[in-house]
């Protein structure tokens, strides 16, 4: 806490420096600037992510923002377990005025069903109609519920067509190494199981400790309760496990090419090589251990350790995690990674408490809107970066601060989406500026394996007959991953298996796989995909 202080009064001095040095007019940074109502008001904004710790109104962006709308934010985060902060919000009916949660959280239909949340399209009809200019017609339309209304928009959606209209989108899935180590064992193909066992049987043998502390061979998201995406989906994904077969839902957890994997993993771990820490680490742990570089491989999301590949890149540049072929099946088929899909990330909803929805609902299509994200993405012209004919070219100090240093460059910037809350990707295409390096290579290797897959995304009401089945399922493949991986032989691990798929259908998985076809079907049908 006291070196984030410290960063945020030296930021303070300097941004003090650059604003007096002469910031830009509002009315020089686009035609929808809206007119700010007399004076400021402060909106609460609650974000359900312990980890995002980005003041507002310090850096430049959120300063800029607050100056062409009149808005300032207060933004409010969990300390600890986000769904316990949630309900609490909820159930003590506090929710703030602004609140941006996950869009497969089962607390929004709690909202919904209690009124707690505005229509975003009523207030829009009173207050803003510009609303349905800044936001996509077939993203409302897709949120639209059977009352007729949106209560959430989301940020960082894709359709079909903006896949086939852009060769640059990326997929956040991932299969690392750390490049120094991979070079050293020479390089090996690890897309086979024998591959992959033997490379990391190599390198725990040729480098058991890194910097004094011992390598961990593989490593992973966290486990949660429902399981571990390292394990189950992003593994499914590189092996190009389908989907669906026949037009129906496919089973991914019980396909072959994946429990073969599975049980290499678990040979692995019975071998000492799944180290305990992956079991237990949560992602401040995880991420302290990529910025010592002590992982060899990772099954992992590329964005979630970029502050710590730039820390590890301004070190040594020989120590950095690149994506490299990881496992493949056995016909050697590509990945097929996920870009975001229709659904987006996040939803962010006004509340029945917000003290001005007005002023919500403009700062919200503000945001939304080209120039705001413009200010999202590029942050100001002449501060953080200069347009070179029709093209933004970053600054090369605030470029130096953004490689290096992200918590000071949010602090000082704040833009590159520090406020991703409402981003939209596609937009920020336009104005994409060349990622740089060790960031580059990460993204760039997804792009020939991105593919949309938007139309399997399910929407399951947890307080349904169904969503409790679908819960049950949930939790119990989360408590037999684990003993899966942790079997003391593959007998085991099929008598585990075994009762797994037991205990399923005595849940009632066929329903649940009844009602996910059903809603493929469905989703096809309004993407287009038929």
């Amino acid at each position: 806490m006291g070196r984030n202080n410290l960063v945020k009064k030296q930021c303070v001095l300097l941004l003090s420096l650059i604003m007096l040095a002469g910031c830009a007019d509002a009315a020089g940074e686009g035609g929808n600037v809206p007119a700010a109502d007399t004076g400021v008001i402060t909106l609460d904004w609650y974000v359900n992510y312990s980890w995002f710790v980005t003041d507002w109104g310090e850096n430049m962006v959120s300063q800029k923002f607050t100056k062409d709308t009149g808005v300032d934010i207060n933004f409010i985060t969990p300390m600890g377990n986000e769904t316990n902060k949630l309900e609490s919000l909820i159930d003590s009916d506090s929710l703030p005025d602004i609140v941006t949660i996950g869009w497969w959280e089962p607390q929004i239909q709690t909202m919904l069903d209690r009124g707690m949340v505005y229509p975003l399209n009523e207030l829009a009809d009173m207050y803003d109609a510009s609303f349905y200019d800044v936001t996509d017609d077939m993203v409302r339309d897709w949120y639209t519920m059977s009352d007729g209304n949106i209560y959430g928009y989301p940020n960082s959606t894709y359709t079909p067509k903006d896949l086939e209209e852009h060769d640059n989108i990326a997929s956040n899935q991932t299969f690392l190494v750390r490049k120094d180590i991979y070079e050293a064992i020479g390089s090996p193909d690890m897309s086979t199981p024998e591959g992959f066992y033997n490379a990391v049987v190599k390198a725990a043998e040729m480098f058991p400790e890194v910097d004094g502390k011992p390598l961990i061979p593989i490593g992973a998201h966290e486990f949660e309760q429902d399981g571990c995406v390292s394990f189950d989906q992003y593994l499914q994904n590189f092996l190009a496990v389908p989907y669906e077969k026949d037009g129906v839902k496919y089973d991914r957890k019980t396909d072959p090419e994946y429990l073969r994997w599975l049980k290499l993993f678990r040979k692995l771990c019975e071998e000492g090589y799944l180290a305990d820490d992956i079991f237990v680490d949560r992602r401040t742990q995880t991420s302290e251990k990529v910025s010592e570089g002590r992982y060899f491989c990772m099954l992992y999301q590329r964005t979630d350790l970029a502050d710590q590949e730039k820390e590890l890149y301004a070190k040594d540049p020989d120590k950095i995690y690149i994506a490299v072929d990881g496992p493949r099946n056995s016909n050697g088929d590509d990945p097929v990674l996920p870009s975001n899909g229709i659904v987006g990330w996040t939803l962010t909803f006004i509340s029945k408490n917000c003290k001005d929805p007005e002023r919500a609902i403009k700062f919200m299509d503000y945001m939304l809107s080209q120039d705001g994200q413009k200010l999202l993405y590029l942050g100001i012209e002449g501060e953080t970066y200069d347009m070179v004919g029709d093209v933004p070219v970053m600054k090369e100090d605030v470029k130096k601060i953004l490689s290096t240093d992200r918590e000071t460059y949010d602090a000082i910037y704040g833009a590159d989406d520090t406020y991703w809350m409402l981003q939209n990707n596609v937009m920020q295409l336009d104005w994409h500026m060349e990622t740089e390096e060790p960031l580059k290579q990460l993204e760039e290797w997804t792009y020939p394996y991105t593919t949309y897959l938007g139309q399997y995304d399910v929407i399951i009401n947890e307080d349904s007959e169904i969503g409790r089945i679908y819960s049950a399922c949930r939790e119990l493949w989360g408590d037999t991953l684990p003993r899966l991986l942790l079997a003391g032989s593959d007998e085991e691990f099929d008598e585990i298996l075994e009762e797994y798929i037991s205990q399923r259908t005595s849940l009632g998985y066929d329903r649940l796989m009844e009602e996910e076809t059903r809603q493929m079907i469905e989703n096809k049908k309004r993407l287009g995909m038929e």
